[in-house]
């Protein structure tokens, strides 16, 4: 039997892969994800959302699409790694995955696919009514060629709205390329850091995956000394709470313990330490561009 149902629960609370039913909308994630979706219900174009590693891109990401998911007017792709050779190669993956045509583009010049998705974004955006969107993951990766191809797509427009619409989530290192790129930066509509979570906000995750999770159970799991001992070391970190919140379940089980206190979670930091596993790194500070 697996740990979690032993104390109680349907599924996995901490699981770190990023299922939308789990992810806690902090006020951050609520903001960036409630104007993503008025950006793109308005067809502006491109929106950027910063973070640093663990902050809740991914499962941003994974939300959103759950939201057009559920829309018919909307047609949608997302890149989770946009390392391309060159234009050609990101042209070509862009007109398979929106599954324009069933031709072989492998050999077709940069003038041919950029046509093909021109007449693409027309057909779709135009006599169909629907926003074509995309949506790329870790786009701190996306080449300087990449951003210039995204930066044409743009420019697909009618009187009235772009034909593609464009949702970029990436570390804070994409600020740098999209600010030495001015003709790019000047055409992102929204623009959006994510910062790590209050002691509130971390309190209120925990107690919302468990939730999730199906437990009913009166008793308080995480004791608010645990709570805060998590975001002492966590510092705010969505991914980071996360891990040290399955390791303090998993103990629980291994140990027969009834609840998670401050001396759990120290045990499992001090052990980390020991092992040389533990990483402490200065929290990213609330900024914007």
């Amino acid at each position: 039997m697996s740990y979690y149902k032993i104390i109680g629960f349907e599924k996995e609370p901490f699981s770190t892969s990023p299922d939308p039913n789990f992810f806690y909308l902090s006020k951050e994630h609520e903001r960036a994800l409630t104007n993503i979706l008025i950006e793109l219900r308005l067809k502006r174009g491109l929106s950027v959302v910063l973070g640093d590693v663990g902050t809740g891109k991914t499962s941003l990401s994974r939300k959103l699409i759950q939201d057009l998911k559920v829309r018919e007017d909307f047609v949608f792709h997302i890149i989770l790694d946009p390392l391309f050779e060159n234009e050609n190669v990101f042209l070509a993956s862009l007109i398979k995955n929106f599954e324009i045509g069933s031709a072989d583009y492998s050999s077709s010049t940069l003038l041919d696919l950029r046509e093909s998705l021109e007449k693409f974004l027309f057909q779709r955006g135009v006599i169909e009514n629907k926003t074509v969107t995309l949506i790329i993951d870790e786009a701190q990766k996306l080449s300087e060629s990449s951003l210039e191809i995204l930066r044409v797509l743009l420019n697909y427009e009618t009187n009235e709205f772009k034909l593609l619409q464009i949702v970029l989530l990436g570390q804070v290192e994409l600020h740098s390329k999209i600010m030495n790129i001015p003709n790019f930066f000047d055409r992102i509509s929204f623009k959006y850091t994510l910062n790590p979570l209050d002691f509130d906000e971390t309190k209120e995750m925990i107690e919302f995956r468990l939730r999730q999770a199906g437990y009913r159970a009166n008793m308080h799991l995480f004791l608010d000394e645990a709570v805060r001992e998590i975001y002492q070391h966590s510092q705010g970190y969505p991914r980071r709470i996360t891990m040290l919140c399955h390791k303090a379940l998993k103990n629980l089980v291994l140990k027969n313990r009834f609840i998670v206190d401050a001396e759990s979670i120290k045990e499992i930091v001090e052990e980390e330490i020991r092992s040389g596993w533990h990483r402490k790194e200065t929290a990213l500070l609330k900024s914007s561009y």
